[in-house]
């Protein structure tokens, strides 16, 4: 993520703004005249540009989830011709051993959770970052397959959003208590330990 706002752009030097303001501020302290200092720009073009503060935040927050669905899909890239587990632990790596690098915009992320229960916009931008990342996860997983030479298993169109739950939940815990949350190599070794016990009947 930018560290300074670089964009000759305006809109994408307010975004860079907004960007700042999360990981040094967070979602839920973050003012106009936060991100209107920090990208160098007047309030008013926040309104022009996005409409206002809400939105410019659940913008720059919308890039933050889809970086992290970036950076699977490039860690899955990385081992295209590997075994399906040595793919879902890259994936894993990518997204659960980042916890520390990402830990600013990650917490922004979960600030934004409480008022979007009351924010349709919010609401739908966060729901905007699942209809992504569910997809590109299918895409992905399909494409490993056909590396492999495996057949898609039924139902497989669902694992994406398992993935999501098992990374959000593992979120929440390493904010609380890093010591004690699991690393992505013990969480793929619980799962491997789960699968055969829940194998759907022949």
């Amino acid at each position: 993520m930018p560290k300074e706002p670089a964009s000759k752009n305006h809109r994408d030097k307010l975004l860079d703004g907004a960007l700042i303001c999360l990981r040094e501020k967070g979602y839920a302290r973050t003012t106009a005249r936060d991100i209107a200092d920090a990208a160098g720009a007047s309030l008013g073009s926040i309104g022009y540009h996005f409409g206002g503060v809400d939105a410019l935040l659940d913008a720059a927050l919308g890039q933050c989830v889809d970086a992290w669905t970036q950076r699977m899909h490039q860690a899955i890239s990385a081992t295209a011709g590997d075994e399906p587990r040595a793919r879902l632990e890259a994936a894993l790596v990518a997204l659960i051993d980042s916890f520390e690098e990402l830990r600013p915009l990650m917490i922004s992320y979960i600030e934004a959770f409480p008022p979007a229960v009351r924010s349709t916009a919010l609401r739908a931008r966060l729901a905007a970052g699942y209809t992504y990342a569910r997809p590109a996860g299918n895409t992905m997983a399909a494409g490993a397959c056909t590396d492999t030479g495996i057949a898609p298993p039924p139902g497989a169109e669902t694992i994406p959003s398992l993935l999501i739950a098992i990374c959000e939940g593992l979120m929440l815990q390493w904010l609380v208590d890093p010591d004690s949350a699991p690393s992505a190599h013990q969480v793929l070794d619980a799962l491997s330990l789960l699968a055969p016990h829940f194998a759907p009947a022949a």
